[in-house]
């Protein structure tokens, strides 16, 4: 349902010009899409970022403990293979579905981990992603992950009382085409009392850009320190930090990503990541708690994160919804105390960017705008 959405953006009222940018901001005028796409993505970058993360830590650590259950069982909306259905070598897979019988999938994801050393391997990740009441995936997820100083299970996974460095570069297809270019690193130091301390960095852009704009945009910054992930009582992990940055925007194919050395400890002083290209329209700060049963993301609390032109964003979810319903988590764009746009998505950060004065929408797959 979501991909067959209209994403018309940048009609009347769409296009309103909001006052140049402050600090930070490059000094442009940005219209109310410009800045709704900003915000947007300035959010899916961490909240794409911390899933992955978090799925990709040892399957004790984020509550999918094979060790209760029978492997290629459904558990509650869950099933996990060692290995992955067509058998490969070091390899998992992990299927993720709407509901919580195990009948309308949500994301496949295939890992294929190779060892490079004592404490070092090498991940190459495939996540399918299916819109709901689809059979056939709307989307294709890859990454290459480099993960060093490690301990892993046996199942290739790193384990988090360890502590780690993981890189990852990878793209967002849709019908094989590259549409959203990201990379991203964390260092997750060893526990201590049920948390780790950990930062990182990301970039990315959408490479396709939105054509309804004529242009594209994109995003780097990360949690240079300071943040957390805990383990609570009910095996349920939540990841709290602020994630500030900025974002760009260019005319579409002007956006590169810029690679250097990988992170092994914090505070980050050289993010690994940086943008290339294009012209800086804002920075942000955004106070993130995420919260995941499972694997599955359970609740997401954001109040008042500053961006730039006067710009807020407040995020909540809502209880009673299920998290695989595109109502669960909602989002209200604000710029001087008028909304601007508000968003919808579901756990796996798949819904819709509505412009508050024009209704044009666009798309958002796995927390990114996408056209």
């Amino acid at each position: 349902m979501v991909l067959t959405l209209a994403a018309c953006g940048g009609g009347p009222g769409g296009s309103n010009s909001l006052p140049p940018g402050g600090s930070g901001g490059g000094g442009s005028t940005q219209t109310q899409s410009e800045v709704a796409i900003g915000a947007t993505n300035a959010l899916g970058s961490p909240m794409k970022n911390f899933t992955s993360y978090n799925n990709a830590i040892s399957v004790q650590s984020v509550g999918r403990s094979v060790a209760s259950v029978q492997l290629g069982t459904c558990n509650n909306g869950v099933e996990f293979f060692a290995p992955d259905k067509n058998g490969d070598a070091n390899s998992t897979e992990t299927q993720d579905f709407y509901d919580q019988a195990c009948t309308q999938i949500a994301r496949d994801t295939v890992r294929i981990f190779q060892s490079t050393g004592s404490s070092s391997e090498t991940v190459t990740r495939t996540v399918k992603i299916y819109a709901i009441g689809n059979s056939t995936a709307s989307a294709v997820r890859t990454d290459v992950n480099t993960i060093v100083n490690a301990s892993f299970d046996k199942y290739g996974f790193p384990m988090a009382a360890s502590g780690f460095a993981r890189s990852s570069v990878g793209e967002l297809d849709l019908s094989g085409v590259k549409t959203i270019d990201s990379d991203n690193e964390l260092v997750m130091l060893p526990a201590s009392g049920g948390s780790n301390q950990f930062c990182s960095d990301a970039a990315g852009f959408n490479a396709t850009g939105i054509q309804s704009l004529k242009e594209t945009f994109g995003w780097a910054g990360g949690v240079l320190a300071g943040g957390t992930r805990t383990v609570n009582a009910d095996g349920s992990v939540t990841w709290s930090a602020t994630h500030a940055g900025n974002t760009y925007k260019g005319s579409i194919g002007s956006f590169s990503i810029a690679i250097g050395a990988q992170n092994t400890a914090c505070p980050i002083s050289k993010p690994m990541f940086t943008l290339a290209g294009g012209t800086q329209t804002g920075s942000y700060s955004i106070p993130i708690t995420a919260t995941y049963q499972a694997g599955m993301l359970v609740n997401l609390s954001i109040q008042n994160a500053s961006l730039s032109n006067g710009t807020t964003l407040n995020v909540t979810t809502n209880a009673g919804v299920s998290p695989t319903s595109d109502l669960f988590i909602t989002g209200t764009i604000g710029n001087d105390g008028v909304q601007v746009a508000t968003f919808n998505v579901n756990a796996f950060g798949d819904g819709t960017l509505t412009m508050t004065s024009s209704g044009a929408q666009f798309v958002i797959i796995d927390w990114h705008v996408i056209r």
